[in-house]
This record gives C-alpha cells, sequence and structure tokens, in this order.
C-alpha cells in the first residue's frame, strides 16, 4: 500500500555528501549549497577544508560521533534537523562521503518527509572510490575483479550474522567501512565461509588526507594488523586481489619516474 505523507513544504534542507575529506574532492552542487548555508549541521568527517567554507554568518551544530565520547543520538539529530527546517533558513545537513552510503541520510530524509519537509539529496564522493584512487587500489579490474561489495563492519547482531558466505566470492572486491573494530570478527567470518587466508587486504588510515597510511597484511593476519592500529580513524578496509594490483602499479610507475631522472 504507497504511504501518504503530510503536504510537503518547499526545500529549505539539504543532505549534502561532502565527500572523502579534500576540498577539491568536492562537488560544485555541494559547494553551492554550502556558500549558500544559513545553517549547517556537520558529521565528524567532514574534512576541515570544506567546514571552511561555511559562510562566518551561518549557525553550526557539531552532532559528529565519536567512538567513546557522548555524542547526539539518531532520534536526537532527527528533531534538531527537523526543528531547524521548520525555522525556514536554508539549512544543510553535511555528511562525509555520500549521505546515502552508510550516511543514515535516507533515514533522515525520511524522517523530514513524514513531516511535510522535502530534502534535496545531493551526492558525494563515497570513502570506498575516494580512498581506492588515492591508494591507486582499482576496485574493479578485469580478469580480477567483476563486482564490489560495500559493507559496514558495525555488524547488527554480530552472533546470528549468517551472511558471510554471500561476501565470499571469486572476482569480488570488498570494502568494509568501519570494520576496525570488528576486524576479529570479520576475519573469523570469511575464512569460516570458505575465503582464502591469503586474500589481499589493505587497511588504509586517514584516505584522501596528507595523513594517509596503508597497511597491507592478508585475510589471515586482519585481525593483527588492526590490532596494530586500534585508536586509528578513520580506516577503511579493501579485501580482494585487486589489492595486489597496488604493488605493481607502484613498481611500474616507480621504474618510469627512475627513468625519466
Amino acid at each position: 500500500m504507497m504511504k501518504h505523507y503530510p503536504e510537503q513544504t518547499a526545500v529549505h534542507i539539504a543532505l549534502v555528501g561532502a565527500g572523502p575529506g579534500p576540498l577539491e574532492l568536492l562537488t560544485l552542487r555541494a559547494l553551492r549549497r554550502i556558500e549558500a548555508a544559513e545553517v549547517v549541521v556537520y558529521d565528524r568527517l567532514v574534512g576541515a577544508e570544506i567546514l571552511a567554507i561555511i559562510p562566518v554568518g551561518a549557525a553550526r551544530f557539531d552532532v559528529g560521533k565519536r567512538c567513546g565520547e557522548p555524542s547526539p543520538s539518531q532520534q536526537e539529530i532527527n528533531a534538531l534537523l527537523l526543528a531547524l527546517a521548520r525555522t525556514g533558513k536554508r539549512v544543510v545537513r553535511l555528511k562525509g562521503g555520500d549521505p546515502l552510503i552508510f550516511g543514515r541520510g535516507g533515514e533522515e530524509a525520511l524522517y523530514l518527509a513524514h513531516h511535510g519537509f522535502r530534502a534535496e539529496l545531493v551526492p558525494g564522493i563515497t570513502a570506498a572510490l575516494g580512498c581506492a584512487a588515492s591508494t591507486a587500489i582499482p576496485l574493479t579490474h578485469r580478469g580480477l575483479a567483476r563486482s564490489v561489495t560495500l559493507v559496514t563492519g558495525h555488524l547488527q547482531g554480530e552472533e546470528s550474522f549468517n551472511g558471510w558466505r554471500t561476501l565470499v566470492g571469486e572476482g569480488q572486491t570488498l570494502v568494509c567501512y568501519m570494520g576496525l573494530e570488528q576486524a576479529g570478527k570479520i576475519e573469523a567470518g570469511l575464512l569460516g565461509a570458505g575465503a582464502d587466508g591469503a586474500l589481499p587486504v589493505a587497511l588504509i588510515v586517514a584516505g584522501c588526507s596528507e595523513h594517509e597510511r596503508v597497511i597491507r597484511c592478508r585475510l589471515g593476519g586482519l585481525a593483527r594488523a588492526a590490532e596494530a592500529l586500534r585508536g586509528a580513524t578513520p580506516v577503511l578496509i579493501i579485501l580482494g586481489e585487486v589489492v595486489a594490483l597496488r604493488d605493481e602499479l607502484d613498481q611500474l610507475l616507480t621504474g618510469l619516474e627512475s627513468r625519466v631522472a
């Protein structure tokens, strides 16, 4: 049965993807919405360069979630967005990456719609795409990977999760968001579902930033590698044969640079 929403008002609120951090990876539409904003509600992963372009007179609300620290619940964020939308001001809800990929943008858009407000959804470059390109890891590659699966490491009801087999397959790249704390469960789950313990893995710390680091390991050593990074944030995990292409590409480029020199 089709749901009936209250009569919607004009758009006063935009759910904007800020991309993986650098200002240069922000879309033009996102830039225009931020520059015109009267109120900005932003997350922790929004890059400092992007926060710097928020208009001086705009009200700011930091609702970022920080591990181990008090932070607003999703219900509180929803209520704040609704209250701000009712003011009639131009509101930007600014999220790292893309608002509809592990950003709860869908939840917020639905909440606003149920209360009569139509939010504009402005896409952004999600972490998987930005970090893979920044670290020279092709997520797909002919003959190696014909598909990409994006998953969250914050498994809901980990003990009962039975979808590991769907994440194991030849010719597939797996990208895990927010998976550092659950690395042990991810390793055990994939190995238990038949994944090869020698599968190449890359843990990308602070991807697309000047502090970017890449730690390489195999699936069988994922938990140990993650333990060594405890406390680091943000961390994106890429698993698949394509990870090995990074070394090959680096070697070829290094060889070319030495010839030019």
